[in-house]
């Protein structure tokens, strides 16, 4: 376990070291990490109907659950959109600077 976190850090540039990624893949990769965020927001609050849906059918299944199961998603989304706001925030900041 340790080498392979060692073997891991060994492929990390050093801070001396610079890497460069050409804005086309740098965009493909926040483009993906958008999404894959998004997708995680997606899953927890379909987890949270899920439970929500065995507990009202009866199906055996603890409240508690069911509950954290509401709140994961709930903050998971507030926290997107938050997260959503200061970027825009950010980007409106920028277009306001004069060059």
């Amino acid at each position: 376990m340790i080498n392979s976190v060692s073997n891991s850090l060994k492929v990390l540039p050093t801070t001396t070291e610079t890497v460069k990624i050409a804005p086309a893949e740098s965009q493909k990769k926040f483009a993906s990490f958008l999404a894959d965020s998004i997708n995680k927001v997606n899953e927890t609050a379909i987890q949270s109907d899920v439970a929500t849906e065995k507990l009202a059918a009866g199906e055996k299944i603890d409240l508690h659950e069911v509950m954290i199961a509401s709140q994961k998603a709930s903050i998971t989304l507030q926290t997107t959109l938050e997260i959503r706001n200061k970027v825009i925030e950010a980007y409106q900041e920028v277009m306001r600077m004069q060059v």
